[in-house]
């Protein structure tokens, strides 16, 4: 399998403490890694450093075999690393058609034009009319975003990264904050974005049903170093694992497989 993203001994320091500790890291076209790990082990400190929102002490990031560390975060986005937060990333007074067409049109450097007629930038609206089908958010388009829930602003968010023609989607808990009744509708989205087989997903989550569901591989950290990296199975039954974060956690999953 083709590497499209990799990092080589990538460090941050931050004073006297190591929140990324020399991490070697590739990820395969195509697939879903899931990183995981206790709080404090790095695990957003290290996508951070991937988009571009931090510097790295030392160490290399490369996209695609090129030396990302030059490169600012909106660039890396523009050039297909597209990264999701905690916290959403929305236009809240814009409707969610609007929203995602802005990025469209982002990606596509089309310059709005005020005596121009919106009929003129039918083809925007089509790709994003097509991504908010993608998300199950369609039916919702002309609503002002802002009047969204919290699992519908994280869906936008989505829709608006692959607007971008993002190729690596990193996103950072998508769950977070979500009520229960939510996260079925955020998981069915991002399984629907895995099935299409043309993207590369990176995956920070706490939910381990969800992990052990989409992911390909799993990344573990630890105190801001690689404890382990392999299929679900393999970290499931990793003893060092185990011992340092998932506890019972696997015993939990086996009975209810």
């Amino acid at each position: 399998m083709t590497t499209i993203l990799k990092t080589e001994n990538l460090t941050i320091r931050f004073g006297g403490h190591i929140a990324v500790d020399h991490i070697n890291f590739e990820m395969p076209e195509n697939q879903f890694k899931s990183i995981i790990g206790p709080n404090g082990a790095g695990k957003t400190t290290f996508f951070n450093l991937i988009s571009g929102e931090l510097k790295p002490t030392e160490g290399k990031v490369y996209f695609k075999d090129e030396d990302m560390i030059r490169f600012s975060s909106v660039d890396r986005t523009r050039k297909g690393l597209g990264r999701s937060f905690q916290i959403t990333n929305v236009f809240p007074n814009l409707s969610v058609l609007e929203n995602v067409r802005i990025a469209v049109q982002s990606k596509e450097k089309i310059r709005y034009q005020m005596i121009r007629h919106i009929s003129k930038y039918t083809s925007l609206s089509q790709k994003a009319e097509e991504l908010l089908g993608l998300v199950r958010l369609y039916s919702k388009k002309h609503v002002i975003a802002s009047q969204l829930s919290h699992g519908e602003k994280r869906k936008l968010e989505i829709a608006m990264l692959l607007a971008l023609d993002t190729e690596v989607l990193l996103l950072d808990e998508p769950t977070a904050g979500m009520s229960l009744e939510e996260v079925p509708a955020i998981l069915e989205v991002i399984r629907r974005i895995k099935e299409q087989g043309n993207k590369t997903i990176l995956l920070i989550e706490h939910k381990m049903d969800m992990i052990l569901d989409l992911s390909d591989s799993i990344m573990v950290l630890f105190n801001g170093k690689v404890l382990a990296d392999g299929t679900p199975i393999e970290i499931m039954q990793n003893e060092m694992v185990q011992n340092a974060y998932l506890g019972g956690l696997y015993d939990e999953h086996i009975a209810k497989s």
